[in-house]
């Protein structure tokens, strides 16, 4: 039986520990704030040695919009898979945004929301990172409409992309006013506003879920 090799399981220990610190930063100043000297002061670590586990300040932000992908996918994606497909998905989707959200699993607020910003009008793979998890969000969503639309939940004549592009533009306006204002009202808002919206998309005879 091979033993495991200690210096692996430390440096990915370190790695980890990295990451955690990074996209809690680039959640609240950008991932052009990242550094190996600031990461290494921070962590107790070496320069050389936190430039060693990613090569390149690119590195760095891509590795931390892949730990933030990874982290959004655990907080907002499987708790929506153990709700059986339809409208109550699509609620529990939405509520699960609005919770990472406002509980501040990254305390920027969304990180994706953040880096977007930050992103939009650049170009080279850290850009593409973005958009790909930005694309990645918005097929699921209208995914998750679809199935709720086939399987009888909402109207047949629902525009699953115009609903999608409302439910996450509803979300990601609560989560800009909440963290600029440092309140929660505007989560309160979104609920309402997605659950009226969801009613207005229920197929007859059927009931939206409660965005709360």
């Amino acid at each position: 039986m091979t033993r495991p090799d200690g210096r692996l399981e430390r440096g990915d220990r370190t790695r980890r520990s990295v990451l955690r610190r990074t996209v809690d930063i680039a959640s609240v100043e950008g991932l052009e704030a990242l550094s190996t000297g600031r990461l290494a002061t921070e962590l107790g670590l070496s320069k050389s040695g936190v430039f060693a586990l990613f090569g390149s300040k690119q590195e760095l932000q891509l590795a931390t919009v892949r730990e933030a992908g990874r982290i959004f996918a655990e907080r907002v994606i499987r708790p929506s898979e153990q709700v059986p497909a339809g409208a109550e998905r699509v609620g529990r989707l939405c509520e699960s945004w609005l919770e990472y959200s406002r509980g501040r699993v990254f305390p920027g607020g969304c990180f994706f929301y953040g880096v977007i910003a930050e992103f939009d009008a650049r170009s080279g793979p850290v850009h593409d990172a973005v958009v790909s998890a930005h694309r990645a969000w918005t097929v699921l969503m209208e995914r998750t409409i679809d199935e709720a639309r086939t399987g009888g939940d909402l109207r047949a004549d629902t525009d699953v992309p115009q609903l999608a592009f409302e439910l996450i533009a509803l979300m990601e306006a609560a989560n800009a006013v909440s963290v600029l204002h440092d309140e929660e009202t505007a989560y309160h808002r979104a609920r309402a506003a997605i659950t009226n919206r969801l009613r207005s998309a229920s197929a007859e005879g059927t009931s939206a879920p409660r965005g709360s």
